[in-house]
Parts: structure tokens; sequence; C-alpha cells
């Protein structure tokens, strides 16, 4: 049998176009795996309750931090989701309420079952019962903005048709996780428990997953733009299977099944590993693919083992390659630009691809966090973090400062004007098209960095709600070209859909100067009316500057070009030529070619509040004159530092 490690140079060959990767089951047939799968009874993945010394050997600070939240827990209620909750989706469009209480149900559960796990007193025995007995009646384990999954449609859950979302996942790997660590301390409460969890975790996650194939996030029917929810939903079905199927064969189908599940999620990963759902999205997109490795890895005792394959190591890099200082990442998207990567989770894939700058980058992260506390919902998650926690607090710390980045499937550039430092100027900028996943109609948008701290920003999304992914989605502002670094082309914006997109896309750098290029054209519809528009976006070290150059040709000319550039700085257009930025940058350019106006945007949404307090700024660069033919340039410079 060939073993999924041989499998590497054959997969890059088909990734080069003779086929598809299948990194994961090219060589691996449902009978191998059979073989190679370790029984349920014989695969010990993590320490239970009764592994002392593991436990007691995570630090102190740890297990009290547990120990203390879940006693604040005791005797509190387990709250119950009304049908009118659930069925705000529909009538004003919140999900929030719905998912807070689901949410907090599973991190109270978790915290429970690891306090219990750290003391190993019986204390909190009850309470867990109670936790189980309540989510076993709970109506839905996923997320009521899901329901359209079912054929029911959106509204309340039709308890006939169990589907298999995000949280239904979670939340029975959440409760196969608890059965793995407590075990036979469950039944000195009640027998029934554990018979309950199976019950519960067969017919709501287990049975359907198994038997249906139309759940699109599987990659199996007419969508093959999978994104995180495959990886996501699989590592917690595979859990699942793996802690609680009692049939073999049915255990080792549904292994086969998730792991061509995710071989769809692998196949339409570009190359080069960026996510075009930004890095925001990472921790359950490549962080999540990791989860499955990891388990699919420790279940076939190594046989399952993709670790080197050039995809998987860039998936991981990935999060590093586009990030700028302390919690601020390269946004696309829906991804905020303020995330915080979980630490222990980025040490370990570093760790597993023999990456030291990932291992160092997860350790600094964990030394800015501080002890690892309780508040995830996923054990998955939680026992790794745990049990290297000890070792990361330890581990050499770096920071990852590349001089610049070019990731070309995605078409991202990024450039520091002091490579290996945060100091100065950080420039970023995008091409690709308006159908990626979790997309903003943002092809060509660009942000400016300095220090470290936000000058021109991509500004991200707002709470989610019903709107948000409904046909109205490019209704809501953020979404909408004319709210990022952009022009607006005889007063059109840019269109959503595959079709418009970016071409004639490059990235150039030498000594001094990075930059990226790239036709805009295609990513307005027809009656904008713009035969070429080649934006240039440079750093230029030498001279510290970010130089923004646009060049245009229209077919026809209606109504003045507008550069829109969005800051959460101060604006001070008063002097023509020139704006200035928060008292610091200066932005410059020619006042015969453009005229500076600016408004202020409230911000009400908690979500954005959260990253940029409550005001914006948009710039508007308003080009004078009615030629079909014309352009402009624009400087940024550090006015303290030139």
């Amino acid at each position: 049998m060939q073993t999924i490690a041989t499998l590497v140079a054959l997969a890059a060959a088909l990734a080069a176009g003779q086929g598809p990767r299948n990194l994961l089951t090219g060589g691996l047939s449902e009978q191998a795996l059979a073989a190679a799968l370790l029984p349920a009874a014989h695969w010990h993945p993590y320490p239970t309750i009764r592994d002392r010394a593991d436990w007691e050997a995570v630090p102190p600070e740890i297990r009290a931090g547990f120990i203390q939240t879940a006693g604040q827990y005791l005797g509190t209620t387990w709250e119950r989701i009304p049908a009118t909750v659930t069925l705000q989706f529909i009538r004003n469009g919140n999900r929030s309420n719905y998912d807070a209480i689901n949410t907090r149900q599973r991190e109270k559960l978790a915290t429970l079952v690891l306090a219990e796990v750290f003391e190993n007193e019986g204390r909190f025995l009850d309470e867990i019962a109670d936790g189980i007995w309540a989510i076993s009646e709970q109506t839905f384990w996923g997320s009521t903005a899901h329901l359209g999954m079912q054929r029911a449609g959106n509204g309340l859950p039709d308890v006939t048709e169990p589907i298999v979302d995000l949280f239904a996942a979670e939340t029975g790997a959440l409760l196969a996780w608890t059965d793995y660590l407590l075990g036979p301390r469950l039944d000195t409460v009640s027998p029934l428990l554990r018979k309950r969890i199976r019950a519960e975790v067969d017919r709501r996650v287990l049975t359907p997953a198994l038997q249906r194939d139309d759940f699109w996030w599987m990659g199996f029917g007419e969508r093959k733009n999978v994104n995180n929810w495959n990886p996501w939903i699989n590592s917690n079905w595979l859990a699942a299977v793996l802690l609680l199927e009692p049939d073999p064969q049915r255990r080792t189908a549904a292994v086969h099944k998730i792991m061509r599940s995710l071989d769809n999620f692998i196949n339409v990963y570009p190359d080069d590993g960026a996510s075009d759902e930004g890095p925001g999205y990472w921790g359950r997109a490549g962080a999540s693919l990791f989860d499955n490795l990891e388990l699919l890895r420790s279940a076939t005792n190594g046989t399952v083992d993709i670790y080197r394959s050039p995809l998987v190591r860039n998936m991981g890099q990935y999060i590093y390659r586009v990030y700028i200082k302390d919690e601020y990442f390269v946004p696309m998207g829906d991804a905020a630009a303020k995330i915080t990567p979980d630490a222990e989770l980025v040490y370990q894939y570093g760790k597993r691809i023999g990456d030291p700058v990932m291992q160092g980058f997860g350790a600094l992260l964990a030394q800015r966090r501080g002890p690892y506390r309780p508040g995830a919902s996923s054990p998955g998650r939680i026992l790794p973090a745990l049990l290297v926690a000890r070792e990361v607090a330890t581990a050499n710390v770096s920071e990852p400062l590349p001089g610049s980045v070019w990731l070309a499937d995605l078409q991202l550039m990024a450039a520091r004007s002091v490579p290996n430092s945060a100091q100065g100027l950080y420039v970023a900028a995008w091409g690709g098209h308006n159908a990626q996943s979790h997309n903003h109609n943002d092809v060509g948008n660009f942000i400016v960095y300095g220090d470290g701290k936000p000058v021109l920003i991509d500004v991200g999304v707002e709470t989610y709600s019903a709107k948000t992914f409904s046909p109205q989605r490019y209704e809501i502002w953020t979404m909408q070209s004319a709210y990022h670094n952009l022009p607006t082309i005889n007063g059109i914006m840019q269109g959503a859909g595959r079709e418009f997109q970016a071409k004639d896309v490059s990235f150039n750098e030498t000594a001094n100067r990075v930059t990226f290029s790239a036709d805009l054209a295609p990513a307005y519809p027809a009656e904008a009316a713009v035969r070429r528009w080649q934006r240039r976006v440079t750093l230029d070290r030498k001279a510290s500057v970010v130089e923004l150059e646009d060049r245009y040709e229209l077919r026809q000319w209606k109504e003045p070009v507008r550069l829109n550039l969005m800051t959460l700085l101060s604006v001070d257009t008063a002097r023509p030529g020139e704006v200035r930025l928060g008292g610091r940058y200066l932005l410059t350019y020619d006042a015969r070619e453009l005229k500076a106006a600016a408004e202020e945007i409230p911000v009400s949404d908690e979500r954005l509040r959260s990253v940029w307090g409550d005001r914006l700024e948009r710039l508007v660069l308003t080009a004078q004159g009615t030629g079909l033919r014309g352009g402009y340039r624009v400087v940024l410079r550090d006015a303290k530092r030139s």
C-alpha cells in the first residue's frame, strides 16, 4: 500500500494541470484506509481524566483559570432558545441573539468538562449532566441563519430533517469529546447520559452526513467553490466519527467520505496557499484543514500524512505572510483588519511543517495574550493547546516582518519600506475578482499603514445579518467599491460576479521600489464606459513614499471620476494640492487635476466600532475636466520623516 506521504510529487504534477490533486484519497482506497485506521478502542489521541500526570503537567495558572470559571457556572440556568428568538432571523434579519445563546451553551459545557478533568473531584459532574441534557433537548444545534439548507427553508428547524451546518457539527464534536474525556465518570451520574450523547450525535450529525451528499459544503454537488465550511465541519464530523461510531464499516466509510470532501476543498485551493476569504477566516480554513490532518495522522498512526505537500505548507504560512503588526492583518472581503490568531494553533502548524518562523510567531502571539484562558467552545482546539502550552511559553519568539510578499494566485502584493521592521510605511494591494468567498467589490484596492498603524484602510464588514448573505448583499455600504480605496467611474461602482475582475496584473520589485499594477476596467459594468483603467501602486523605499497612479481611457464621459480613499484619521483638505491625515501623514496631488473633499461616516455597528472606533472619514478626490483620456498621481508620505 502506498502511504499518503509518497504521493506528494504526484499531487504536485496533478496540480500543475494533469487533474485534481486529491492529496488525501488519490492513493488511498477505502479498503486501504480500513487497514490503516486504528479501532476506536485503541485510539488515544489525548489523555482522559484518568491520565493524571498529563493534566497535572499543564501550567497551574491555566488549570486554575478553568476551575475558577467553571465554579461560576455552578447552579446557573441552562438557557433555552425560544421559537421567537429563532424566528428573528426571518423577521428582522437578526441572527446574533440566537447565535449568542447557542455559543454560550457550548462554551459553558466545554469549560465545565475541562474543569472536571483538571480538578478530578466530581464537583462539576451534575452541572455537566445538566448541560448534556439541555443541549440534547435543544431542537437545533446549528445557526438560525443556516436553516435555508433544510427543504422547509428558513424560519424554524424541521426536526424530521436534521441538517449538518457549522454549529451542529461543533456541538456533535463537543459531546463526543465530553464522552471521551470523562467516560465512566458520566455513568456515576447516570448510564443514560452517554447513551443519549451517542443517540443525539448519530441522529443529528453522523447519519445525515454519511447518508447525504447534497450538503453544499461537502463539494460533491454542482457547487464547487467550497469555503471554510468544508474543513471546519469536516474536522468536527471526523472527531465525532472517530470517537463515537461503533460500526467499523460505517466508521471507515465516513472517514473516507470526509477525506474525499476535504480533497474537494484542497483541489480548488490556489498553489500559493492564500485564502480569498482573508486572514480572519484562516482559523477556519487552512487551520481547520490542519485540525483534520492531525486527526487523520493520529488515527492512522501516520499513514495519512501530507505535510510535505508545498500547498499544505503554503496554507499555513499564509497567516504570517499577511501580517502587518500587532493585531493588524491585510483584510479582504469580510475579514476584519484586527484579528488574534490562535497562538498554539499557529505554533503547532509551524512545528508540523518545520517552519521556525511560524513557530516563533505562534510563541509571540501566546506571549502577547498571556496564559491560555477558557472561552473557546471547541475541545478539538482546546485539548492540543493545553498540552502544548508549556512548550509554547518557553519557545523562541519571532515576529514575521518580510520586506515583500507576492501571492500570485490571490494577486496580493505587500511590502515594507524597511524590511524586517514595522517602522515606516507598509502597503498592500490586490487584484482578484468579485465572486470570491465573502466577497466585497474591491478589485484593485490597496491599504497603507505607518509604523504598524492604519492610515488608508479597508473598512471590513458590519455585524452579520440576513442581508449579508442575501441578494441584497451589495446594498450594504461596506461591500461597495465606493467605500474602498477605488475609483467611481462615470458614477458607476464595481460589479459583483466572477466576470468583474482585474486583468494584466503584475508585480515587480527592485532594491528600492515595489510595484503592483493591474487594469481595473473589467471590474466595472458596461455602463461605466471605461475601456482601460491602469492602476499602479508603488512603494518607494528610498523616498519612503507610497505612490498611486491611475491612467484611464473612457468610451464616454458622463460625469467626473471620483477617487475614494478611506481612513480613520482626521482629514484636512484646506490647502489645495495636499491633504493632511491625522496631522502626521501628507497626501499630495496636482490641484489642477483633482479637487479634494471629505465626509465623516459615523460608525454605530459594534463589529466595526471594535476595530475603528466611532467614526471614519472618506476622502474623495474628484477629477477635473471632461476628457476621455486622463489620469492622476497621488503621493502619500509621513510628514514627520520627510
